[in-house]
């Protein structure tokens, strides 16, 4: 294989930081603040040891929470190890260390510290074992380069949904999915996640969840981990029902449509092609000698290492851990028999669109079609005419959001729908408080990740306007949605707009559309709104 590398990844660096941004949220009704209260019910026994958290009027928060060994030293690049047991009760109150990452102003602190595989449990009041909740596990996005479980506060959704949370830590880019040839893997933050769903497996009765029923669910690169579990041999049984949030299990990104310099990608690559680039790596990091090439590199601090970490954001397939691509594995109906809800916003493309280096003019949108798509660019300037849209930014925000995102996530929901019970959404509220910043050139509508805002109390950094009462109601449906669906499979439920499968019998395929207002839910054309037999017929040569 080419390693062309070095002349993109800096460019591939910044799209992917820029990716990793987790959303902040200032709700307008949140669960009661952290006064701890002292009672028996702030201590949980688990398999290592006991944990002390926070108890506050109508929920528990444990955080920090070891559930593997440190990957450190020798076991950097190592499948997780068990935790050393303890016997006094842990300081469970604060959250655990962030997994090394560059870090910028969207994602939060720079981190090096590589003890850094801690979870966060978040259950409502009262918690009883005997009468076990719903668990659900969340799995942050951040391209699979940076964030960390504890910028998702689960307060809200635990209390209004009545279910137990768990976010988690998981080893991201060069620590997490780096490949080498010497190496037996190249997906050890996939193995963090599977870890993880052990210890809930083997921890949550205590903390009042059901083991027997437990929901996988993440958002972009946590979505993308949720489809590769979703057709791992290894994840079997340990997770009962899954929520695909901006991800796509199938597809691929032609080159500039996530940042300019960012060449064509597919979403699952091999193992093969990983390696080559972890044993280019290597070598420019001086460690170029085969034989000893992965003892070179473990001696090196992670400081080092991490400026080349945007480069490693996808586990590579021929492993144990991941046999085949996920996307064959999906099309030919190899994968956990589960549950699906899956969807993605309105706006997926704005943000890339907001943060091209220069503005996007009429002759720019033209030079970005034909660099992404060759000689079909005449073909999509006439589907997405510049005359059609406020700004020539807005085309070409829309021809990524229907190219890179809708259209290959809709064809994978029939996939799913094949074989299992599968809900899609598209959340559409196009007033969504804002965390990037816009320009009249680009508004950022309901944009990436947008919908976290309505799911989680608050969610990483900084402080966005307030949810207006009607975005509050959206919220408040939504978690009831998500909640129902970790409790039954079905999202629907009393009180709530009906919500109807998507099934591949339907001539439209029902698609609920999530927005504010009397009538802001209610189903979609998705697919012809997204122009996606425009985009089918392309990819045919019709």
């Amino acid at each position: 294989m080419k390693l062309g590398w070095r002349r993109w990844w800096p460019a591939l660096t910044i799209a992917l930081l820029i990716l990793t941004a987790t959303m902040p949220a200032a709700m307008g009704s949140t669960p009661s603040p952290q006064t701890p209260q002292t009672s028996d019910e702030d201590v949980v026994v688990t398999d290592a040891g006991p944990v002390r958290g926070t108890v506050a009027a109508d929920y528990r928060l444990f955080q920090g929470i070891p559930y593997a060994a440190p990957p450190v030293g020798e076991l950097r690049w190592r499948s997780p190890r068990p935790v050393s047991p303890w016997t006094e009760p842990r300081d469970a109150t604060a959250p655990g260390s962030r997994c090394p990452q560059v870090g910028d102003e969207y994602n939060g602190p720079r981190s090096e510290d590589e003890d850094c595989l801690f979870l966060d449990v978040t259950t409502p009041r009262p918690a009883d074992p005997a009468s076990p909740k719903p668990v659900m596990v969340w799995i942050h996005g951040g391209g699979l380069v940076g964030g960390a479980g504890s910028d998702h506060d689960g307060r809200r959704l635990a209390v209004a949904g009545d279910v137990v949370v768990v976010t988690v830590n998981y080893r991201l880019g060069i620590l997490g999915f780096f490949a080498h040839p010497e190496l037996t893997n190249g997906g050890y933050g996939l193995e963090d996640q599977q870890a993880a769903l052990r210890w809930v497996r083997d921890n949550i009765t205590a903390f009042g969840g059901d083991p027997g029923n437990v929901t996988l669910f993440g958002e972009s690169g946590g979505a993308v981990s949720v489809c590769a579990h979703l057709t791992s041999p290894t994840a079997a049984e340990l997770f009962h029902r899954a929520i695909i949030q901006s991800g796509g299990c199938i597809g691929d990104a032609p080159a500039n449509t996530f940042f300019p310099g960012v060449p064509e990608f597919a979403t699952w690559p091999t193992i093969e092609e990983i390696e080559g680039i972890g044993a280019a790596v290597a070598a420019g990091a001086g460690c170029g000698d085969p034989a000893t090439a992965v003892a070179c590199l473990r001696a090196l601090p992670a400081a080092d290492l991490l400026v080349g970490t945007a480069i490693f954001t996808r586990p590579g397939s021929g492993t144990p851990l991941l046999p085949e691509s996920p996307e064959l594995a999906l099309n030919e109906g190899r994968f956990h028999q589960v549950p699906v809800l899956a969807g993605h916003t309105r706006d997926e493309g704005t943000m890339w669109a907001a943060f091209h280096p220069q503005p996007i003019t009429a002759a720019y949108y033209q030079e970005q079609l034909a660099i992404a798509f060759g000689d079909d660019a005449g073909r999509i300037a006439a589907e997405y005419p510049v005359a059609d849209y406020d700004t020539p930014g807005l085309a070409w925000a829309a021809v990524v959001t229907d190219r890179v995102w809708a259209c290959p996530t809709l064809a994978g929901h029939r996939l799913f729908a094949a074989d299992v019970p599968t809900f899609v959404y598209r959340f559409d509220d196009r007033n969504a408080p804002r965390i990037f910043p816009e320009t009249p050139e680009i508004p950022l509508g309901a944009y990436h990740a947008s919908e976290l805002l309505y799911l989680f109390a608050t969610v990483g950094l900084g402080a966005p306007e307030p949810l207006t009462a009607g975005q509050r109601e959206l919220s408040t449906q939504m978690i009831q949605y998500w909640a129902n669906f970790a409790r039954s499979g079905d999202p629907n439920g009393p009180g709530l707009p009906a919500w109807e499968p998507f099934t591949n019998d339907d001539p439209v395929p029902i698609v609920q559309g999530l927005a504010p207002g009397a009538a802001g839910i209610d189903a979609i054309d998705a697919i012809a709104e997204h122009r996606c037999d425009f985009w089918a017929e392309l990819a045919t040569g019709d």
